[in-house]
């Protein structure tokens, strides 16, 4: 891959939407650990249900970062194809009965998903009306 196409692949990451999260992250996990911190402090004053917080607010700042870190990473890879065999479609999910008599199918045969198909339509015969009993319908 050339250093052009790895470049642009990462000017999302000064986009505004994306300023504005870099900003969130950063306030989230100073603020996470003055939350660590200030429960030091009360736990140092005797208040023993404080040490666990103490260490608790850190490992969510952790968490904070990691979930920012592999955000941006998924955000950077490039768009690839749909899966393999196609299978799914545009959002990666299974393409339905519907999709397929709509078009949105390559495969106009697939007994797995017939099968996956009819076995929702069950499911849904199953359930209808069901919430009636408690007063949701």
């Amino acid at each position: 891959m050339s250093g052009v196409t790895a470049r642009s692949r990462w000017r999302f990451v000064i986009s505004p939407r994306w300023l504005a999260w870099h900003a969130f992250t950063v306030l989230a996990v100073a603020g996470m650990l003055w939350l660590g911190a200030w429960q030091f402090h009360r736990a140092e004053s005797g208040n023993a249900l404080s040490w666990a917080y103490t260490f608790e607010w850190p490992v969510f700042a952790v968490f904070g970062i990691v979930f920012w870190a592999k955000t941006m990473l998924d955000e950077a890879k490039p768009k690839q194809a749909a899966a393999a065999g196609g299978k799914a479609g545009a959002t990666g999910l299974p393409v339905t009965a519907g999709q397929r008599a709509a078009g949105g199918g390559e495969d106009e045969n697939d007994p797995e998903l017939d099968e996956y198909n009819d076995y929702l339509a069950r499911l849904h015969k199953q359930v209808r009306g069901h919430g009636r009993a408690h007063g949701l319908r």
